[in-house]
C-alpha cells in the first residue's frame, strides 16, 4: 500500500495518473511565486504550493491539480488560486473529460488577506463554470491538512468527493473553533473527537462525501476514475433539482441533529446499531456496515 496521506503533492498526482503521462503546466523552473509573501519577509515556494497539469487517468485525458500541504498548509493565495482558476478555464476551452482536485489545505492564506479571499471565490465560480460546460470536477481529500475554510466550500461545489478515513473536511478547523469559542466548545487536542467530527466516516454518513476508501494512492486512483465515469454517464452540470435536493438535505440535518454535540449520537440517530464500533472499522468494512444508513443514499 502506498500511503496517500504520507505522500507529497507531486507523488500523489503522479500516483493518480497513468505512469509517465503527467505534464505539468507552469513547471517549477518558471518560479511563479506569490508577489505578497516576499514583501512580508515570508518564505515563498517555487510553485506557490500547487501542482497543475494534464495526463491520462486509465487512458482518459484529464486535468489535475494537487495542493502541497507542506507549504503553508496548502493555503490559497493569489497565485495559487489563479493557477487553479486557469486550469479550470483551460479545461473548458479544451473540453477535457474531467478535472481532478487533490485537496490538502487549511483554506485562505491569511498573509494575502483579501487577495486570498478573492482567489477562493474565483475558484468556486470556475468549478461551477466547468460543471456548467459539462466537465466533471472531482475532489479527493486524504492529506494531513484536510480541507478547511473556503476550500471546504469549493470541495462541496464539485460533482463528487472521495475521502479516506484520515481525510477531514469542514468550514472551520478545530483550532479555529477553539480559539473563537473556547476549549469548552471544542477541544482541538482531543484527536478522537476531531476525527469523529470532521473525518471521512462522519462526512460519508452525513452525505458530504460519496466514497470512503482506505489511505492508499491506488484506491484514490480507482475511486477518482469511477466517480468520473459516473458523472459522465449522469451529467456534470449542477441542476436546480439537485440544488433543491441538497438544500433539503441540509435543512433535514439542521432539524434532526442541531442539539447533538457528539457525532456518535448522530450515528445512533441515523440507525447504526453499534455506533461505538464505527471508529474501529476499516474503510471497506465500514462502507458495507454503514452505507444503508448514510444521508443522501
Amino acid at each position: 500500500m502506498n500511503s496517500y496521506l504520507e505522500s507529497n503533492a507531486r507523488e500523489r498526482i503522479h500516483g493518480l495518473l497513468d505512469k509517465g503521462t503527467f505534464e505539468e503546466f507552469l513547471p517549477p523552473e518558471m518560479r511563479l511565486v506569490s508577489p505578497h509573501l516576499a514583501q512580508l519577509d515570508a518564505p515563498v515556494s517555487f510553485d506557490d504550493g500547487i501542482v497543475i497539469g494534464q495526463g491520462l487517468l486509465c487512458g482518459t485525458r484529464i486535468f489535475a491539480a494537487a495542493q502541497e500541504g507542506g507549504f503553508m498548509g496548502g493555503a490559497v493565495g493569489e497565485v495559487h488560486g489563479a493557477k487553479l482558476v486557469g486550469l479550470l478555464k483551460r479545461a473548458i476551452a479544451e473540453n477535457v473529460a474531467a478535472v481532478i482536485l487533490l485537496l490538502d489545505t487549511g483554506g485562505v492564506r491569511l498573509h494575502e488577506a483579501n487577495a486570498g479571499l478573492i482567489a477562493v471565490s474565483e475558484v468556486m465560480r470556475a468549478v461551477l463554470d466547468a460543471r456548467a460546460a459539462g466537465i466533471p470536477v472531482i475532489g479527493l481529500i486524504g492529506g494531513s491538512n484536510g480541507c478547511f475554510g473556503g476550500m471546504g466550500i469549493v470541495a462541496r461545489c464539485t460533482n463528487a468527493i472521495v475521502m479516506s478515513e484520515e481525510g477531514r473536511m469542514a468550514i472551520s478547523g478545530p483550532e479555529v473553533i477553539e480559539t473563537a469559542n473556547g476549549v469548552e466548545e471544542f477541544d482541538s487536542l482531543d484527536r478522537a473527537l476531531v476525527w469523529r467530527t470532521t473525518g471521512g466516516k462522519h462526512r460519508y454518513l452525513l452525505g458530504d462525501c460519496q466514497t470512503l476508501i482506505a489511505d492508499d494512492t491506488a484506491a484514490f486512483r480507482q475511486a477518482a476514475y469511477d466517480a468520473m465515469q459516473a458523472c459522465i454517464e449522469t451529467g456534470a452540470e449542477l441542476t436546480l433539482t439537485a440544488l433543491e435536493s441538497e438544500q433539503r438535505l441540509l435543512e433535514n440535518r439542521l432539524h434532526e441533529f442541531s442539539t447533538h454535540t457528539e457525532p456518535m449520537d448522530i450515528w445512533h440517530q441515523l440507525g447504526i446499531p453499534n455506533p461505538e464500533i464505527v471508529p474501529m472499522l476499516e474503510a471497506q468494512a465500514f462502507s458495507e456496515y454503514a452505507a444503508q444508513y448514510r444521508l443522501g443514499a
